[in-house]
This record gives C-alpha cells, sequence and structure tokens, in this order.
C-alpha cells in the first residue's frame, strides 16, 4: 500500500518519468547498499533493541510523510528523500527480523512457520497494491488518500514496537567471545557465499530477476497513466 500510495502521488505531483522511476530507486537502493551491514549488525547487537530502533526510524520517516503530504507542504524531492530513509530502515531492519524466526519458533514448526511467513509477505503483495489505490480513490484529492495511507502505515509500526518492546528474548547461542567486528562479519558472509554453490545459484537467479523486472516496477506508473489512462485503483490493480 505504502509503495502503489507513494509512487501515484509523485505521479500526481510531477510528469518527469525520471522522477516517477526514482521512486523505484529510493526503495531498492538502501538494500544493495546495506545488505551487508544490515546482516553484520543483526549477527553483532541485540537483535530486540535493533529491530525496535529501526522501526521507530520507519515509523518516523513516514509519520513526517503523512504530516507533511496532508498538509501539502510536499514536493517530488521530499518524497524520495523520505522514501529512500523509510526504505533504510527497511533494509536494515530486514536480515534481525529474519534471523529471530528460529527464536520464536519451536524447531519442529520451523519449516511451516517460514512457509507461512513467505505466504503472508507474497499475500500482502498481491493486495497491498489494490488496496493501496482503493485507499487513495476513495478520497477526492490524491494526496488526501495518499497521506492516510501513510498515517495507517505509520500505525502500523507502533504495533510491531509494542510487541518487540514486550519480548523477553533468550538467544539460541550466548558466546563467551568478544563480539565480531562489522568488517570481519561481512568477509565472513562473503566467504560463506564463495563457497555455497546453492546459496550463488539463488544470488544469480536473485540479480537476474530484479535486474529485469524493475524496469516495470519504475515504469509502471506511467504506462497506467499515459498509455492506458488509469487513475490510482487502476495502476493498483496492474501493481497486484
Amino acid at each position: 500500500m505504502q509503495d502503489t500510495a507513494g509512487t501515484w502521488l509523485m505521479t500526481v505531483l510531477t510528469s518527469s518519468p525520471l522522477l516517477i522511476a526514482l521512486m523505484q530507486t529510493a526503495a531498492a537502493l538502501p538494500v544493495v547498499i546495506l545488505g551487508l551491514l544490515a546482516g553484520a549488525t543483526a549477527d553483532i547487537y541485540d537483535r530486540r533493541r535493533l529491530l525496535i530502533f529501526w522501526q521507530a526510524w520507519m515509523l518516523t520517516a513516514v509519520a513526517i510523510l503523512s504530516v507533511l503530504t496532508f498538509f501539502d507542504i510536499i514536493s517530488p524531492w521530499i518524497l524520495l528523500i523520505l522514501t529512500f530513509l523509510l526504505n533504510i530502515g527497511a533494509a536494515m531492519n530486514s536480515p534481525a527480523w529474519q534471523a529471530i524466526v528460529p527464536e520464536v519458533i519451536p524447531r519442529a514448526q520451523l519449516p511451516d512457520a517460514v512457509s507461512l511467513n513467505s505466504a503472508g509477505f507474497n499475500l500482502a503483495r498481491a493486495l497491498g497494491p489494490a488496496l493501496g489505490g482503493l485507499a487513495i480513490v476513495l478520497y477526492a484529492r490524491a494526496t488526501t488518500g495518499a497521506a492516510n495511507v501513510f498515517l495507517l502505515n505509520s500505525l502500523s509500526f507502533v504495533g510491531v514496537i509494542w510487541v518487540l518492546y514486550r519480548w523477553q528474548r533468550h538467544p539460541l547461542f550466548k558466546s563467551a567471545l568478544p563480539a565480531e567486528r562489522i568488517r570481519g562479519s561481512v568477509r565472513s558472509g562473503i566467504r560463506y557465499l564463495r563457497y555455497a554453490p546453492m546459496l550463488q545459484a539463488a544470488f544469480v537467479r536473485t540479480i537476474l530477476f530484479t535486474l529485469f523486472v524493475s524496469a516495470v516496477w519504475a515504469l509502471l506508473a506511467i504506462v497506467a497513466k499515459r498509455d492506458l489512462h488509469q487513475g490510482a485503483m487502476g495502476y493498483g490493480i496492474l501493481n497486484s
């Protein structure tokens, strides 16, 4: 919903294909440049505190975006910057989020939990864009609809922070050795990839898929508006 509302809001603010396509860059670039750092911090620091910090970071970014959009102080560059900041939080949050699954689920249920987690993610990706488009068309002005989507997103982080705050974490492993350094952890991750053929295969497939499909994500809003003459709802359905 956030991605759909943000990208469609950009089409309302500007007709520049470059600025509209940059929304995809703002969403994806943090993962590319911070992925290794995010994995290292998830290994070194307390994951509960790390998750609370990055959830609060994302809450702050999207709350500011919501307020600025409500008051029509939003501009293409402000939207891009806040989207980039939001996705910095998402990139840094993701490895720690995935790594806590074995800590909250009994080992015997882990395969089912991973499958359920993936199913929930994919269901959200299928329904979210259409719901985001619907939330925008419910209002006379697209900016008001987008602002409400941003507000809803910011409220969702409050619930996650509350659950993490109440979580009594018991790490599966506790080493008596001093914590690993960031650089050493990054090098260990790269070395692991170098000698793991199955992981390399998944890595190559992900790169190839993302490289080409990013063009669809970046330009779909322009195609929907200019060529197919669709509104926010049509764009959301196409995204779904």
